[in-house]
């Protein structure tokens, strides 16, 4: 209900031979590990929409938009692009396939997803810092009963995905 899409693009180095997860199914210690090691690593990126982005476009192509800015933040632009889902976006001159559950078959995409929440977790907890009421920090910006209630009482803030039907029906 909170803060912005973020998406990640990684390309392992051949030396690699580490197998990576998808970042849902690890704990957060070994997500951040996972994250440290990858910086120093792979060549990686990041991109991110707003929530304002997200409520202009929707979700789906906000998440999109991310990833391209993800994907041309690259210091090297790869030969093909794997996408975790069934879509892709459009990129002039780059070669993307998807791949539906992604994140859990290929170790590239589980890599992204891992860099993807560890940032993402990062900002939320920054924000989380000047919205404590909202418990960010514990909730991540999702829409767990505390989080609704401090909407509620609290009121929406420029951090708020207007159009996610919490948040707009609280509105």
């Amino acid at each position: 209900l909170a803060g912005p899409v973020v998406a990640s693009c990684v390309i392992l180095p051949k030396k690699i031979n580490q197998i990576f997860k998808d970042s849902k199914s690890i704990s957060e210690a070994i997500r951040t590990k996972q994250f440290h090691f990858l910086r120093r690593n792979s060549f990686a990126s990041i991109g991110l929409c707003t929530p304002q982005e997200i409520d202009e476009m929707n979700i789906l192509n906000a998440a999109h938009l991310a990833m391209k800015r993800a994907i041309k933040k690259l210091k090297i632009k790869p030969k093909l692009v794997l996408i975790d889902g069934n879509k892709t976006p459009k990129i002039k001159n780059y070669n993307l396939k998807y791949v539906i559950k992604g994140d859990q078959k290929i170790s590239e995409i589980s890599a992204a997803s891992i860099i993807a929440k560890v940032a993402r977790d990062r900002l939320i907890s920054k924000m989380s810092k000047k919205f404590t009421k909202y418990a960010w920090d514990k909730n991540a910006g999702y829409g767990t009963k505390q989080h609704l209630n401090a909407i509620k009482k609290f009121g929406v803030t420029e951090h708020h995905r207007k159009t996610f039907g919490p948040v707009h029906n609280i509105l």
